[in-house]
């Protein structure tokens, strides 16, 4: 809890207190003479420092609607929901093989609405699950690593960096540990399939006695007090905003691949109030909602009316094939699978290991 109230004051210091709690509340204020006409519960694995832009649009256009957030990290927000499926409007993480899981058992209802049949395929399943940002995994390096090695550009780059130095590393690295933390399971097994030099790179984060963490948080608090030189595999979208407010971290965004994962958002089939729910999800995923993540977030917005900075579009341009979205399908469900899971943990730790008897 410290480490996440830290990071939020480095990244809003200049936000109201509400920032380092772990609910937003938005009451109705209706115009004279009009009733409240609703309520609005979002459970969200998004820190309030990002959904603020948007829930306080959503509340200027829609005063009537009285609106709760609730910030969840991914699993504890995944349990909740199947312990009470009727007590939330929107659900929204990152934790996309989970939320595929839930719309895919019947937990989701269908959008049918303009906006909906509008979204693009890719960031869809049937009208019922929307991906609705675009984060880039990324690398974030302080300057005595630049200065002493070379800024690394791609894996190949760290790979070579890694093994040449590990000694000179050892303990400046930090990395996701993959058996307790669901994004760095997930980003394992996609580059597991990814690349034939993976291993090779786990290995070699063994030989440099990497540090092993459950969230970018803990990674980018270790850089900016200079404990770690290298951070990778760190969500994009919290590294930008704290690499931009500090000229000793750069990050880089590998270009041979990048995977990039997306948020995902759904109406229970049982909301308590799913008129307001199709209301913010319509905002959401339409070109007021997207235009604020552009513009307002780092989270990559992900509408096909918008081109500029903050937008998938433009990460496109500028980095092209590289990018590797998590693909939004059944493909998604293999990484809940309890039998590939234990291998493919197993063989992580094996290689982590053996990297490190190597550098002992």
């Amino acid at each position: 809890m410290r480490t996440r109230a830290a990071l939020l004051l480095l990244w809003l210091c200049s936000a109201p207190l509400a920032a380092a709690q772990e609910r937003l509340h938005y009451p109705a204020r209706p115009e004279p003479g009009q009733a409240t006409t609703g309520q609005l519960v979002i459970h969200g694995a998004l820190d309030l420092g990002h959904i603020r832009p948007l829930l306080a649009s959503f509340h200027r256009q829609h005063p009537d609607i009285a609106l709760t957030y609730r910030n969840l990290d991914t699993l504890p927000l995944y349990e909740r929901f199947l312990a009470a499926p009727d007590e939330v409007d929107v659900l929204i993480s990152s934790a996309m093989p989970w939320q595929y899981r839930l719309a895919n058992d019947g937990h989701a209802q269908p959008l049918d609405s303009a906006a909906a049949a509008a979204w693009p395929d890719w960031a869809r399943w049937r009208q019922e699950l929307f991906a609705f940002t675009f984060e880039p995994v990324v690398m974030v390096v302080r300057r005595e690593l630049i200065e002493r090695f070379g800024r690394p550009e791609s894996h190949a780059d760290l790979l070579a960096l890694l093994q040449a130095h590990g000694d000179a590393l050892a303990g400046r690295v930090v990395t996701y540990d993959p058996s307790r933390s669901g994004a760095g399971y997930t980003y394992a097994i996609e580059e597991s399939r990814l690349s034939p030099r993976y291993w090779d790179l786990v290995a070699a984060f063994g030989q440099a006695r990497a540090h092993l963490v459950d969230t970018t948080g803990e990674m980018l608090t270790g850089l900016a007090e200079g404990r770690y030189w290298l951070g990778y595999n760190l969500l994009g979208s919290y590294a930008r905003q704290v690499v931009e407010r500090d000229p000793a971290l750069e990050m880089v965004i590998p270009d041979d691949y990048a995977l990039v994962t997306q948020r995902l958002a759904l109406i229970p089939r049982q909301a308590p109030h799913p008129r307001s729910a199709r209301r913010f999800l319509d905002y959401l995923i339409g070109l007021a909602g997207q235009r604020v993540i552009a513009e307002q977030t780092a989270l990559g917005a992900v509408h096909p009316g918008l081109d500029g900075p903050g937008t998938a579009d433009h990460l496109r341009a500028t980095h092209g094939e590289a990018l590797r979205p998590l693909a939004l399908g059944p493909g998604l469900l293999a990484t809940l699978d309890d039998l590939k899971r234990q291998a493919l943990l197993a063989r992580w730790r094996r290689e982590f290991s053996r990297g490190g008897a190597a550098g002992d």
